[in-house]
């Protein structure tokens, strides 16, 4: 989730890559922390509802493709946690929104217009990088999950 975060702040791009890692560590942690068929099954249905979801934000033209694959890999993992992770997720992503307007309104440095991320993040026509929101929202309530119980 870090490495999705720090991706996007630094390229406005979630990979894939980090998507399918997210995707298979939990294919292969399951039965480690004694997910049955029933539990995966509920894990699986609610991650394809949060991709479906996160598709149809991306088709507004509210977060970007790779944000709705990473919300959907992270809810893989929370499953039936995921209200609070929505939440967070929101709720940071609002004020995260609020202070990149608020930041791009004001003239960048000059002594940042060499650093291409910093320059691509101040251009208000960029979008948000909304994996850091994902990102700490996820790892705000992924400890308190019972999955995450099951595999300490």
């Amino acid at each position: 989730m870090a490495g999705a975060a720090a991706s996007d702040l630094l390229t406005m791009r979630v990979p894939n890559v980090l998507v399918i890692v997210l995707a298979v560590a939990f294919i292969l942690a399951a039965p480690l922390a004694g997910l049955g068929a029933i539990e995966l099954g509920l894990h699986l249905g609610i991650a394809i509802a949060a991709l479906a979801i996160g598709f149809g934000l991306f088709a507004m033209g509210w977060i970007g493709g790779g944000d709705a694959k990473l919300f959907a890999a992270s809810c893989l993992w929370l499953g039936p946690d995921v209200l609070a992770y929505v939440v967070y997720a929101a709720l940071i992503g609002g004020v995260l929104t609020l202070a990149l307007l608020y930041w791009r309104r004001m003239p960048l440095p000059a002594l940042l217009t060499s650093q291409n991320w910093i320059v691509r993040l101040h251009d208000p026509q960029k979008g948000v990088p909304y994996a850091i929101a994902l990102a700490t929202s996820g790892l705000l309530v992924y400890p308190q999950t019972p999955f995450m119980a099951a595999l300490t």
